[in-house]
C-alpha cells in the first residue's frame, strides 16, 4: 500500500463541506469524532451541522429526526460507534420509522489496532444485512469515495452506508454504483475483491487463469454481474475487508439455478486481542497477497 496525498476520511470532508453549501437539505452529524473537519461548514450552516458528542445513539436518533422534517441527514463515526454500539437506533429510529440518510463510517475492520477492540468492526456489513433495503458501499480509493459519496446523497431517502477506510489501492477504478467492474478476465473462477482489496487480489492471482471483478458497491449485490462473468466453472472466490462470509449468501443467491462453489475470505470470526499495524493484521488475516495466493489456488486447482 502506497502512501497518497489525500485519504478517505480527507475526501469525505472536502466533499460533505461542498455538499451542504450546494444543497439545503443536506444536514451534517456527528459524535465528537471528525468535528476538527468541519469548522468552516459549522460557521457557514450553524443549523445543519450538528455534534451531539459522545453520544451514538442520540447520533442516529438526530439523523432520523432530521430525516423526518425532509433533510437529507449525513451522520459520521467510526463503525464500531456507528453501526454497533447504536444498532437499536438504526433498526428503530431509521429503518422502522420509514426515513433514509446517509451514514458514514471510519476505521473499519483493523484500520486503528491501538485503539483496541473498541476500533474494530469486522461484522458492520453483516449487521446491516439483517435490515432491510440499505444500499452498502466500499470505496477502495478516495476518488471512489467522493462518487459514491455524492451518489448517496443524492438518492433520495434511501438508506446508504459508505465505508472509509486508511486501507486503500493505488489507483481509482471507474466504478458505477451498483455494478461490478471487470478488471482482469480469466477461465477457471471468478476472485471478487472488495474495496481496499483489490491491489492484494491482483497481485495475487497474477499468475492464475482467473477474472477479477471489483465491487465498490455490495448491497445490492450485482448478481448479473458474477453470473457474466463466470468462465468455464462457476467457482467463486470473495475476498472482503469485513466478516468472512459476509457476502457468501448472496453469491449463493445470485448462482442457484448453477452447480457452484463459493469461498469466502475477509477477517474471521475469532476475538481480536492483538494491536499491531494494518499490514500484520492483513498478514494474520491471510489477506495480503502471499496469503490470498496459497487460499485461491488451494480452492481453485
Amino acid at each position: 500500500m502506497e502512501t497518497q496525498e489525500t485519504t478517505m476520511r480527507e475526501q469525505f470532508g472536502a466533499t460533505v463541506t461542498e455538499l451542504l453549501d450546494q444543497d439545503p437539505r443536506t444536514a451534517l452529524v456527528l459524535a465528537d469524532i471528525g468535528v476538527a473537519q468541519f469548522p468552516e461548514a459549522a460557521r457557514a450552516h450553524p443549523d445543519r451541522v450538528v455534534n451531539v458528542g459522545i453520544r451514538e445513539q442520540l447520533l442516529i436518533g438526530a439523523a432520523g429526526g432530521l430525516a423526518l422534517t425532509g433533510m437529507r441527514p449525513i451522520a459520521h463515526t467510526f463503525a464500531s460507534f456507528l453501526i454497533e454500539r447504536p444498532f437499536e437506533q438504526v433498526k428503530l429510529d431509521l429503518v422502522h420509522q420509514g426515513v433514509g440518510a446517509v451514514l458514514v463510517s471510519a476505521a473499519g475492520s483493523y484500520d486503528w489496532p491501538a485503539g483496541g477492540r473498541t476500533h474494530m468492526s469486522p461484522g458492520d456489513v453483516a449487521l446491516l444485512d439483517t435490515l432491510p433495503d440499505w444500499h452498502v458501499h466500499v470505496p477502495g480509493h478516495p476518488a471512489e469515495a467522493d462518487l459514491l459519496l455524492r451518489h448517496a446523497v443524492a438518492a433520495g431517502d434511501t438508506l446508504q452506508y459508505v465505508r472509509l477506510s486508511a486501507h486503500q489501492n493505488r489507483h481509482a477504478r471507474p466504478v458505477a454504483p451498483d455494478r461490478f467492474l471487470t478488471v482482469r478476465q480469466g477461465r477457471r473462477g471468478v476472485v471478487l475483491a472488495v474495496g481496499p482489496m483489490l491491489d492484494a487480489v491482483l497481485e495475487a492471482t497474477e499468475t492464475l487463469d482467473v477474472t477479477v471483478l471489483y465491487a465498490a458497491t455490495v448491497r445490492p449485490f450485482d448478481a448479473a454481474g458474477l453470473r457474466a462473468a463466470l468462465g468455464d466453472r462457476a467457482d467463486v472466490v470473495l475476498v472482503e475487508p469485513y466478516l468472512a462470509g459476509t457476502s457468501e449468501r448472496e453469491a449463493h443467491r445470485a448462482l442457484a439455478d448453477l452447480p457452484h462453489r463459493v469461498l469466502g475470505l475477509g477477517v474471521p470470526v475469532a476475538e481480536h486481542r492483538h494491536y499491531g499495524s494494518i499490514p500484520e493484521h492483513l498478514a494474520a488475516y491471510g489477506l495480503n497477497a502471499a496469503g490470498l495466493h496459497a487460499r485461491i489456488a488451494e480452492f481453485l486447482w
